[in-house]
């Protein structure tokens, strides 16, 4: 797996939104990310700019990491970075959520029924109740409605490699991310979630048979959901060694036969270069039911994500509550 985020001649590619004024160039930084000009160069982006190097790894599933403190969007796909871009989010009064979502509709040309038919390019549907994300004006700082507002030219490219379900982490320093699910993941109360994904083990692949797999541990719960799709298909009970005390996010980098080979996605803040591998002592922190170890062993493929959060997932559960999103389509 490659230790650099781009390769040299992609790192040419930070580019800005055509209908903003352009920036002026910023050389690019070495292909190494342990080299400190890199964090330079994404700490020093203008609005509108953004690195775009797709061919770093050609193939695989995406996740989208947004950072509000830092105002920048981190794309992954396998497990490696081929973008980054600046961002505006929402505004005072107008907050994103954060959240771990998943993208629920996609339109190339949407006008916005809440603002005035205000358009959002390359729409990728986040909540039900208004929030995606989409291109739009960057003015440098928090500025929309709550949408994620991206350059028209990293959103387009964006859109282009992305698939219905797949997994969005939208966090803020001040606040671990949350764990947003579709509506149909909760019962129509928001205070009352369905209580066979919290009261045993579930088990129901039918579901959603086909789509992007992700699935969510929580350490407040001691709890995990398998989503296919962004629908749940499991629940089970886990254990966890030691204290969670912070957001993670992983994916599955390989499978060599018996073994699956997790990496740990680096999160915003963090040094930015390839993902590192879960070593077996890590792994062994995490205790799952066999039965549904091996039935996740027929779903789980390469560049399946896991987020392991300290929150709950259900209204009422021990720890920081999920901020739920359960508004009808």
């Amino acid at each position: 797996m490659p230790r650099s985020l781009f390769a040299a001649a992609s790192l040419a590619a930070l580019v800005a939104l055509p209908a903003l004024a352009a920036p002026a160039p910023v050389k690019a930084p070495p292909p190494s990310l342990q080299d400190a000009t890199v964090h330079q160069t994404v700490e020093a982006m203008k609005p509108g700019q953004y690195l775009w190097a797709p061919q770093v790894a050609p193939e695989g599933p995406v996740v989208i990491v947004v950072s509000i403190a830092r105002q920048r969007a981190y794309a992954y796909r396998n497990g490696v970075p081929i973008g980054i871009s600046t961002v505006s989010t929402g505004k005072k009064g107008h907050e994103t959520p954060t959240g771990v979502f998943t993208v629920l509709q996609k339109k190339v040309d949407h006008k916005s029924n809440l603002y005035n038919d205000a358009p959002m390019p390359y729409m990728q549907r986040l909540t039900w109740d208004g929030i995606a994300m989409h291109a739009g004006n960057l003015p440098g700082y928090p500025a929309s409605h709550g949408c994620v507002r991206l350059p028209l030219g990293f959103a387009q490219k964006l859109y282009e490699v992305t698939k219905l379900g797949l997994t969005v982490i939208v966090t803020a320093d001040a606040e671990v991310p949350r764990f947003a699910p579709t509506p149909s993941i909760l019962s129509a109360d928001p205070g009352r979630a369905e209580p066979d994904l919290f009261g045993g083990t579930l088990w129901q692949p039918e579901r959603a048979t086909t789509g992007p797999v992700s699935i969510v541990i929580s350490a407040a719960d001691r709890r995990m959901l398998v989503l296919r799709n962004g629908v749940p298909i499991g629940s089970a009970p886990v254990k966890i060694a030691g204290s969670v005390t912070g957001t993670t996010a992983y994916t599955l980098g390989a499978i060599d036969g018996a073994v699956y080979r997790w990496m740990k996605l680096p999160m915003p803040g963090e040094t930015l270069e390839a993902p590192v591998e879960v070593t077996p002592d890590e792994r062994a922190r995490l205790t799952v039911p066999g039965g549904i170890q091996k039935a996740m062993a027929a779903v789980v493929t390469v560049g399946t994500t896991v987020v392991v959060t300290p929150d709950t997932l259900r209204s009422g559960g021990a720890g920081k509550p999920m901020r739920v999103m359960t508004t009808g389509k």
